[in-house]
């Protein structure tokens, strides 16, 4: 690891870490606590995959839509209009949007091979910003001074990886420039989780052969062809086995850092919680 041990991350005269887990269990609120303080640089991998690795498929998808309407496709072919995502930190909906959701077509759903070849984009961009970190933790210094750095990292990180393979090029990438956060979860937290998507269902990137499975299941389960699923509906089937089929995963990555929970990141109210923490797991 990056830290030998508790004295050697108090000693550090620059901290960097990137912290992982599934979506919900406190990224967020611990990237925005450090870089509210001034000295840690943020920086999002789902940010990084919106603006620079999809940007430009993003902004195609929406213009395809506007060529439909007629009113619409005279400005853009007269270049009066100007077609582009807003994304920030705190909304990335149009990189969800994007990916969209398998399923019928008058229930805004994708065909299959469309649904396949949006995750394929979206599992290259996440790599290629994840390897991007080193070059950004080197740059929050050289550029803007920043004495610290975080990577938030996406909930799907662990999807591209074999991390019981000491070899693995990403993760070894990784470890090399970062200490490795897990924020970990317990049955309580899963279950909150499994309810706010039900309410809310959104957009996620699978592994290629977790999605073809979980898809022959619940065609088999509902006994229904592609054009008959509701989109919200599979994807409300496929959270929690997701969840399931994510977990071992999130452990196997979890030897190369260290693991808090998710309450202990829910307590954190200053960047020192944040250090004591960190210590007290090294």
């Amino acid at each position: 690891m990056l830290y030998s041990s508790a004295a050697d991350w108090r000693a550090a005269p620059r901290k960097s870490v990137l912290v992982y887990g599934m979506s919900g269990l406190g990224k967020t609120h611990m990237s925005n606590l450090l870089r509210a303080s001034g000295d840690w640089f943020h920086y999002s991998i789902d940010y990084r995959i919106g603006t620079r690795y999809m940007g430009e498929f993003i902004a195609d998808n929406a213009k395809a839509e506007a060529m439909k309407v007629p009113f619409l496709r005279d400005l853009l072919m007269s270049d009066s209009i100007y077609i582009g995502s807003n994304i920030t930190f705190d909304n990335l909906a149009p990189v969800a949007t994007y990916l969209g959701k398998p399923g019928a077509k008058d229930r805004g759903g994708l065909p299959m091979p469309e649904y396949v070849r949006r995750q394929a984009q979206f599992r290259q961009a996440e790599i290629s910003a994840l390897y991007d970190t080193a070059h950004f933790s080197e740059r929050a210094e050289a550029l803007y001074g920043y004495p610290h750095f975080i990577c938030d990292s996406g909930g799907s990180i662990c999807e591209w990886v074999e991390a019981a393979d000491d070899q693995d090029a990403l993760m070894k990438d990784l470890a090399r420039n970062c200490l490795l956060i897990w924020i970990k979860g317990d049955e309580a937290h899963t279950q909150e989780l499994i309810r706010r998507f039900d309410r809310a269902p959104k957009p996620m990137a699978y592994q290629p052969a977790f999605l073809a499975k979980v898809w022959d299941e619940y065609l088999q389960e509902n006994k229904c062809l592609e054009g008959d699923v509701d989109p919200d509906d599979f994807i409300r089937f496929t959270y929690a086995r997701a969840l399931a089929h994510r977990q071992p995963r999130y452990e196997a990555m979890s030897r190369w850092g260290v693991t808090v929970t998710a309450d202990q990141v829910a307590a954190l109210k200053s960047p020192q919680d944040f250090e004591d923490l960190i210590a007290g797991c090294l």
